[in-house]
């Protein structure tokens, strides 16, 4: 009787350490699904000011020419991130419902190729649900050689169902180094200008 109480201890000790071991391992498994998840989350409920994904624009949609929303255009650079990059125009005026095309500017001061990458956040958040970006250079990484330039598209649509309270929108880019490219050779595109200095 005396050996058995020990074993069963044993038992129970062995399982409560193996309890134990699956919950951190699974705390940590949660951990890693709960980033992809909560973007997906904002990108569809408009949260935390993201902007959603490619928006394919409707044949049918009309244009409110009653209404205009002011949309500001913010740019800054992320940690160490040494490019010059701003919007071509800080505001427009738009009608909900019509498409309209501006650009940011981006150049590459260093002496190396980079690779940049913008993200968008847009205030109030509560716009994003109406705010549709159909081309914008935030979709792709964007390559730059050294001393390279280029003017990168954005065209949006303000959805007409946007709520009459919301009639200024600010949409900021935050652009992120994403290193050196693998391959840098390749022609460059029409809308690049590269600086020669000397």
């Amino acid at each position: 009787m005396a050996e058995q109480q020990p074993q069963q201890g044993k038992r129970s000790n062995s399982r409560v350490i193996a309890w134990c071991m699956a919950g951190v391992v699974g705390m940590f498994a949660f951990g890693f699904a709960l980033v992809p998840l909560y973007d997906v989350f904002c990108e569809i409920t408009g949260i935390n000011g993201k902007t959603g994904g490619r928006y394919e624009a409707s044949a049918s949609s009309q244009v409110d020419e009653n209404r205009t929303v002011t949309v500001q255009f913010l740019a800054s650079n992320g940690p160490g991130m040494s490019w010059e990059f701003r919007p071509v125009v800080r505001s427009v005026k738009v009608h909900p419902g019509e498409s309209k095309a501006v650009n940011f500017f981006a150049a590459n001061p260093t002496d190396h190729a980079m690779v940049g990458q913008a993200v968008p956040s847009l205030s109030p958040s509560e716009g994003t649900l109406y705010f549709h970006k159909t081309e914008c250079f935030c979709f792709n990484q964007q390559p730059l050689e050294a001393g390279e330039s280029v003017e990168m598209p954005l065209v949006f649509i303000v959805d007409p169902d946007i709520p009459e309270h919301i009639t200024k929108l600010t949409l900021s880019y935050t652009l992120y180094d994403q290193g050196q490219p693998a391959n840098v050779s390749g022609p460059v595109r029409a809308d690049k200008t590269t600086n020669n200095n000397g």
